[in-house]
């Protein structure tokens, strides 16, 4: 009983990790999965803080202007004022409640907030099932797995892989929804496709690592 509780807390934690990895800390849903709409017309290196002053003054004087709402909403995003997006984007989707980019950004923002269902609604309003987005797709399957229906979310991403074959961002957010239901076998076998891919980068890296380490730890934990 011991043994299993050990292992059960470190895969806890791994969800934890993976919780941080794919909607907290700097790292945002979209930052994961790939951009589902434009960035705001800043430079790389350009000082964040500085971007909110620029597009908060823009949003100032047109807050009904789309992409105006969209800019704040993402250098709002970027910069951890989750909740502040979320209400910009809010209120330019009810401006603008056919514009399929302020959707996604706000469907974003809901989801780095926690608000998962919603999220994955107002996801679902930003693409078509005869023009689907493979980014929203993946997107929605991240939302899923953390509402806890793994299942519903591999037929979300197995929608995208349909549309962008071996794409590593839906192929690492696949092999983290293996983890979630504790299938690590699995889930390193997608991950290192993912690996295997010249477009994947450090986030695909890290979570390979994970899942390695957490196997790696399984049998010493079942063995203490």
């Amino acid at each position: 009983m011991r043994q299993q509780s050990n292992v059960a807390r470190l895969l806890a934690s791994a969800a934890v990790a993976i919780l941080v990895v794919g909607l907290g800390g700097c790292q945002t849903m979209s930052d994961v999965t790939g951009s589902l709409t434009s960035k705001p017309e800043a430079s790389p290196d350009a000082d964040p803080r500085r971007s909110v002053e620029v597009y908060g003054e823009r949003y100032r004087a047109n807050p009904k202007d789309a992409d105006t709402a969209l800019g704040y909403g993402q250098v709002l995003r970027a910069t951890g004022q989750r909740t502040q997006a979320a209400a910009v984007l809010e209120q330019a989707t009810i401006a603008h409640p056919g514009n399929k980019a302020l959707l996604a950004g706000y469907g974003r923002a809901l989801a780095d907030n926690g608000n998962f269902q919603q999220a994955f609604d107002v996801l679902t309003r930003a693409h078509s099932p005869d023009n689907p987005d493979w980014r929203i797709l993946s997107v929605q399957g991240t939302v899923l797995d953390q509402l806890g229906r793994h299942d519903e979310a591999r037929g979300y991403y197995a929608s995208a892989l349909k549309i962008v074959p071996e794409e590593p961002s839906v192929l690492s957010n696949l092999g983290l929804s293996y983890v979630l239901s504790k299938d690590l076998p699995k889930a390193e076998e997608v991950l290192r496709r993912a690996y295997a891919s010249t477009r994947a980068d450090a986030r695909v890296r890290q979570n390979l690592g994970l899942v390695v380490g957490l196997q790696a730890a399984s049998p010493k934990l079942k063995a203490s």
